[in-house]
């Protein structure tokens, strides 16, 4: 492989883009990438993590609208591995999705080549390991996509680009807390809250012991930076803050927000936000960034990340209490939160028009599914969890390849519209969507956790939200007007979130709670997008699939 490493330099790789462009009229861009353990101590204690060329967290994956991006995937684990691209929508071809249900696992000491286009998004995600409880060990970095230059960006261009990667984290490794979760034993408090990777800085001498490594972000006084942060954790809600700092949102998951100033944000677990922060304090000290869990009783405390942003002015270390949070336990305080980002509908995104364009309130409904969970139950005496009363079970030959070659008796397409009055069971039960339906999901949650679902091929518009249980006229509430675009939504415990969804892009979509005990145990579905129409709306199978389960006997051994 003579493509560039993630090394190389900047230029190169805008080199070998602008070559290909002559081409193929959207540029490539290739990675080679060797996902390895390492060990490493960020919170003391010696743990091996999930590596990228021996990095914890990964490279960032900095590309352009419509950009072809290849990687080159080396598994050096001991078990199998997929990665998935949250929140990329992979136009036409959910075959490089990374998930169960689109792809066979990459066996240990093999590797696999991903090749997809970004096509017609802007924004900031991130990608992980998907199987085996292994995000729970790293393996994860992000995404950034550029706006092509054609297309103004409604701020200012700001002076820098920073993505902080959070996550709740633990000294078990990742095969220990999956065998608690398939014992119904909680995963109790986090040993502590990861910031890129790095632990805690000593803020409080009793909750964080000496020698541990933190992250320090260098600014300049006067500049404006552009600030990703991702959830990218088991479980845990946190509220992200930067001392004395405002952040003000201007972009969360592809789609451009109405720009307000926050205090704070709450980040639930697989979501993404971009804020422009301005250094615009008199750097005294230097500043606690913080991102502690939501609540949560102050047992909680030593799961409090905090990272130190240092002005190359500073006059001295940060010191004190962290920057409180008044409403640390209030729900009510992060749903009225949650309801003030709006989409801007004057920007345009990926594409000239303004993101606006589309009015979603003027189609008409088809489908509408309301999605309830549970806590964790036993089903056949195995720990599960459900959605309708149904435990997904991912077949050993993947949903899209039984399509694909018609194999019959994989999956059903019988996923309910609501909880029907039956045992709960474990099954491999499917939406059948209507391509180019408009369909509307409501999630209610009846587990005590915050709970967030994501889907991938696409982004959902977030339209209500509110405690209790959802009835038809809680519609008279839905935002019909500026309800944000985004692909990974929290529902909160004794709650519902609404969601619209435009089916217009073919393939096989995972539908799952990002929280990883709930969706180890089974709180997961797909819905499969088909054109009846024989044409060219799905990509074809690509000629590297790894074939497994019912047509293992496919598979080169060469590969």
């Amino acid at each position: 492989n003579n493509m560039p490493s993630p090394s190389s330099s900047f230029f190169t790789i805008l080199v070998l883009s602008f070559f290909y462009v002559s081409f193929s009229g959207d540029p490539f861009v290739s990675y080679d990438w060797t996902v390895s353990y390492k060990s490493v101590s960020p919170l003391g204690v010696k743990q091996k993590v999930i590596a990228i060329n021996g990095k914890f967290p990964g490279p960032t994956l900095n590309v352009t609208t419509n950009w072809n991006v290849v990687v080159n995937v080396k598994n050096d684990l001991d078990e199998s591995l997929l990665l998935t691209w949250d929140g990329v929508q992979h136009r036409k071809n959910s075959w490089q999705d990374g998930v169960l249900g689109t792809n066979c696992p990459i066996p240990a000491g093999w590797n696999w080549t991903y090749e997809f286009q970004v096509k017609d998004q802007i924004g900031s995600f991130f990608y992980f390991p998907s199987l085996n409880f292994q995000r729970a060990a790293g393996g994860y970095g992000g995404i950034i996509i550029n706006n092509r230059a054609v297309i103004p960006v409604p701020f200012g261009y700001p002076d820098g680009d920073i993505t902080i990667l959070l996550s709740d984290w633990y000294t078990k490794s990742h095969k220990d807390l999956r065998k608690d979760v398939e014992n119904g034993i909680d995963l109790g408090i986090p040993d502590g809250v990861l910031i890129n990777g790095l632990g805690s800085y000593r803020y409080d001498d009793t909750l964080v012991p000496s020698g541990i490594s933190y992250q320090i972000i260098n600014v300049e006084p006067g500049k404006t930076y552009r600030v990703r942060v991702h959830n990218v954790g088991i479980s845990t809600s946190l509220n992200f803050r930067i001392q004395n700092h405002n952040l003000l949102l201007v972009e969360t998951e592809g789609s451009y927000t109405v720009q307000q100033n926050y205090t704070n944000m709450d980040i639930h677990v697989g979501q993404s936000y971009s804020f422009l922060v301005t250094m615009d304090q008199n750097a005294s000290t230097d500043y606690y960034i913080v991102a502690s869990p939501r609540f949560v009783n102050s047992s909680w405390a030593r799961a409090t990340g905090v990272a130190i942003l240092h002005y190359s002015n500073s006059q001295g270390t940060a010191s004190g209490p962290l920057p409180s949070l008044s409403d640390q336990d209030d729900p009510y305080f992060s749903m009225n939160q949650a309801r003030s980002i709006r989409w801007n509908v004057s920007a345009g995104a990926a594409r000239p028009n303004p993101q606006g364009s589309f009015r979603y309130s003027d189609i008409t409904v088809t489908d509408v599914y309301v999605i309830l969970n549970r806590p964790p139950e036993l089903i056949n005496g195995k720990w599960r969890t459900t959605l309708n009363g149904i435990s997904y079970l991912p077949p050993s030959t993947p949903l899209k390849l039984a399509e694909q070659f018609k194999i019959l008796g994989v999956y059903k397409l019988d996923f309910p519209n609501k909880l029907m009055n039956r045992p709960p069971k474990v099954d491999t039960s499917l939406i059948n969507g209507t391509y180019r339906g408009f369909v509307e999901i409501i999630f209610q949650n009846n587990d005590t956790t915050v709970q967030t679902y994501h889907m991938d091929g696409y982004a959902f518009f977030v339209v209500g939200m509110d405690f209790g249980v959802w009835t038809e006229n809680s519609r008279s509430t839905y935002n019909k007007w500026d309800s944000v675009a985004r692909c990974t939504t929290q529902v909160f415990p004794g709650a519902w979130t609404a969601v619209l969804v435009s089916l217009d892009n073919a393939g096989m979509w995972n539908l799952r709670t990002e929280n990883l005990n709930s969706w180890y145990l089974g709180q997961e579905l797909y819905v499969q997008v088909d054109n009846p129409e024989i044409d060219n709306t799905e990509d074809s199978m690509p000629q590297n699939a790894i074939y497994c389960g019912l047509l293992s006997s496919l598979q080169n051994a060469e590969l």
